[in-house]
C-alpha cells in the first residue's frame, strides 16, 4: 500500500467510498490523517456529512473519478471546497506526490487504453521492469507497492482522473484515439478533449508524447505546437506516419527509434491481438516500451506471448466450429466498430443500455455480419436502425440471444460476437458481469453438447 505521509495530521475529505475511495480511506489514516468520509449511498455510521462539515478545516478533497465536479452538474460537495479554495484531486495525485522516485506510464483514449495499459505491464515485466499496474484499470493506485527509482507506474488514467491529477508529469504519455464519448460530464467534446490532454502537462523534453493519429481528434492533438515540450511519435495502424511506428500490412515498422532494421514484427499471427484497433495497442505499447528503454527483443517476445484482457475480443471457446468473442467492454459504436472489422461471418449480439446516437455510425459496417441478436433496453432503438439492413432477432436477454446465436451459426459456422455497443446497466452491474455472464451461457451450452 502507498502511505501518502505528507498528510500526516493533516484533515483530508474523502467522497466517495467504492473501491478508490476506501483504499484512499485506508492509505490516509495509515498516514496519520483526520479523514472526513461521505458517500451520499452509504449507511456507515462512522461517516462525516461534508455537506454540513466545517470546511475551514479540511485542507484536501480527494473525490472518486465517478462524481462530477463541474458538468453535468456539480456535487454540491465540490460547490463547498471551491467556494472554500480547497483543491479537488483523486487518488492518483495522491500516488504522484508520495512516489515521485519512479518513473511514470500514462495512457489514455476513448478506446483501447485498457488492452494497451495491460499489454505495456506485460511488457517491461517480461522485460524485467519493476513494474506496478493500475489506475482506472484493476487496483486502485493507493493499493499497488511502492517503487523507487527504478520502478514504473503504469497507469490507465480516465478523463476524470486526469481532471484530477494536477501533479502528474508522465515519462512516457499515450494517447490513443478520441470519440464522442462522457460528453455530458465534460460539456461537451472540446471539454473532453482539453481533459485528455492533461496527460501531457508538465512534461519536459526528456519525456515522450506517444499518440494514435488514425482520427481526425488526435491527428490535430498531435499537430498542436503547444501542447507539449516532449518528443512526440505518431501511432498508426493504417500506413506509414513520418518518424513514427505503424504497421503496413500486419507488419509493425519503427522509424522513431534508431535500431537495426526498421521491420520490428508480424503481427498477424496473435490471436489476441486482431484486428486493425489491436495493431494500434500494439504500436502503442512498442513505443512506451522503447521509450522507457526496454530492449527491442524483450518487446517483441513479451507482445507475442500477451494473454490478452478479459471482455475485450475475449476468445471464450470454439464449439461446434463455432467461434465465441466477449467483447463486452464495447460500451459505444465506435469500440463495437472494432470487433465487427475483425471477423467474418459474425452472428452479433447487441444491444443494452445505448449511447447517445445508438449504432447509426456502424450503418456501413454490416457486411461481416449474418445477423443480429438484439437484447436489452436498446432493442427496439436498434430494430429501427438495422430494419432493411440486416436480418436480426428481437432476444431481449443475453441468455436467449446468445442459444439463438449458436444455433444459427451451427448451420454454418462462424463466430457468435458480443459486441454491445451500450453500457450494461440496464441490465447488469457492469460490462464485466454482463461478460462474465456471457461466459458462463457458453459454458453451458459447451456442456450439453458433450452430453
Amino acid at each position: 500500500m502507498i502511505i501518502p505521509s505528507t498528510y500526516k495530521g493533516k484533515t483530508i475529505a474523502v467522497l466517495g467510498l467504492g473501491k478508490s475511495g476506501l483504499s484512499t480511506l485506508h492509505a490516509l489514516k495509515k498516514a496519520g490523517a483526520t479523514v472526513w468520509a461521505w458517500d451520499d449511498k452509504s449507511d456507515r455510521n462512522d461517516l462525516v456529512d461534508l455537506t454540513k462539515a466545517d470546511w475551514s478545516q479540511i485542507d484536501l478533497l480527494v473525490m472518486s473519478p465517478g462524481i462530477p465536479h463541474t458538468y453535468p452538474k456539480p456535487h454540491p460537495v465540490a460547490d463547498l471546497a471551491r467556494a472554500h479554495n480547497v483543491d479537488i484531486v483523486c487518488d492518483v495525485e495522491l500516488l504522484v506526490q508520495s512516489q515521485p522516485k519512479a518513473s511514470y506510464i500514462a495512457i489514455t483514449g476513448t478506446n483501447g487504453k485498457s488492452t494497451t495499459t495491460a499489454l505495456i505491464a506485460h511488457v517491461l515485466d517480461v522485460a524485467g521492469f519493476d513494474t506496478q499496474v493500475g489506475g482506472n484499470l484493476g487496483v486502485p493506485v493507493l493499493d499497488l507497492d511502492p517503487l523507487d527509482e527504478d520502478g514504473v507506474y503504469v497507469l490507465e488514467m480516465s478523463s476524470y482522473q486526469l481532471e484530477r491529477t494536477p501533479s502528474l508529469c508522465a515519462d512516457v504519455a499515450v494517447w490513443m484515439n478520441i470519440s464522442p464519448d462522457h460528453l455530458d460530464r465534460h460539456g461537451g467534446l472540446d471539454g473532453y478533449i482539453a481533459a485528455k490532454k492533461n496527460i501531457f502537462a508538465n512534461q519536459s523534453d526528456e519525456h515522450f508524447a506517444i499518440i494514435g493519429v488514425d482520427d481526425p481528434h488526435s491527428k490535430s492533438v498531435f499537430e498542436e505546437s503547444e501542447l507539449t515540450k516532449a518528443k512526440r511519435i505518431a501511432i498508426s495502424a493504417e500506413g506509414p506516419v513520418a518518424n513514427g511506428i505503424f504497421t503496413d500490412e500486419d507488419i509493425l515498422i519503427d522509424e522513431a527509434f534508431d535500431i537495426d532494421g526498421a521491420q520490428i514484427m508480424d503481427l498477424s499471427g496473435i490471436k489476441t491481438l486482431q484486428g486493425c484497433h489491436n495493431q494500434q495497442n500494439a504500436a502503442s505499447a512498442y513505443g512506451a516500451a522503447m521509450a522507457i528503454g526496454a530492449a527491442p527483443e524483450w518487446i517483441v517476445r513479451a507482445i507475442s506471448s500477451f494473454p490478452g484482457l478479459a471482455h475485450r475480443q475475449e476468445i471464450v471457446t470454439t464449439l461446434c466450429g463455432v467461434q465465441f468473442i466477449n467483447d463486452s467492454k464495447a460500451t459505444n459504436a465506435d469500440a463495437a466498430s472494432k470487433a465487427l472489422s475483425s471477423y467474418e461471418n459474425i452472428y452479433w449480439i447487441a444491444g443494452g443500455q445505448a449511447k447517445e446516437g445508438g449504432i447509426a455510425q456502424l450503418k456501413n459496417q454490416l457486411s461481416t455480419i449474418k445477423k443480429a441478436y438484439l437484447i436489452g433496453a436498446a432493442e427496439d432503438d436498434f430494430a429501427q436502425t438495422l430494419d432493411g439492413l440486416l436480418p436480426y432477432q428481437r432476444c431481449q436477454t443475453l441468455d436467449v440471444a446468445t442459444k439463438a446465436a449458436f444455433k444459427d451459426a451451427k448451420e454454418t459456422g462462424g463466430v457468435v460476437l458480443l459486441s454491445p455497443a451500450c453500457a450494461s446497466w440496464d441490465q447488469f452491474a457492469s460490462f464485466e458481469a454482463r461478460g462474465d455472464a456471457f461466459k458462463e451461457i457458453v459454458h453451458t451450452l459447451d456442456e450439453e453438447e458433450a452430453a
